[in-house]
């Protein structure tokens, strides 16, 4: 009955011309990486306006996670995800998920190092942003590995799948 109010499904099994996730995505992931040089940059040289643009971008990754999630949860529905990708799709899944919650957390507890004294940073902080930094890091080797190992939304992969040869 609803079937006829969704959209048909492209070459990439997907209701748009293209996947949206790795575009949102790209930008957390470049605002929380560029948000951690800065901080450390600025912790360094006592340059204390580089803490302010880390702050804002992390705030901005913190909107932006959540429009990459809303849109990775869409595309991983429609990816047509066979049995040796699901390991390594649900890992992502919920490393994503769990980023939301912790770059949410770390930009929380930056507005209060902020409210405090905006020309410092506790080296605590520092720390956490290291882990943050290396987390990242799984969560791209991860997502890469959907799409140039997996195939994930490629037009050979779809067809072959919808052919029953994967």
């Amino acid at each position: 009955m609803f079937e006829n109010l969704l959209p048909a499904l492209n070459e990439h099994n997907l209701p748009y011309p293209d996947t949206i996730h790795p575009i949102v995505v790209h930008f957390v992931i470049a605002m929380v990486l560029f948000a951690f040089l800065c901080d450390v940059i600025g912790y360094f040289t006592k340059n204390y306006r580089l803490f302010e643009v880390s702050w804002w971008n992390m705030f901005f990754a913190t909107i932006s996670i959540f429009i990459a999630i809303i849109f990775g949860q869409i595309e991983a529905g429609l990816s047509l995800a066979y049995d040796a990708v699901e390991p390594v799709l649900n890992l992502h899944t919920i490393i994503g998920w769990s980023l939301s919650g912790i770059i949410a957390a770390i930009t929380s507890w930056r507005y209060v190092i902020r409210l405090r004294d905006s020309k410092t940073i506790p080296i605590s902080y520092l720390g956490v942003g290291l882990l943050l930094t290396m987390l990242v890091c799984v969560q791209v080797y991860l997502g890469d590995k959907l799409v140039w190992v997996y195939g994930l939304h490629t037009t050979p992969v779809v067809e072959a799948i919808k052919e029953g040869i994967l």
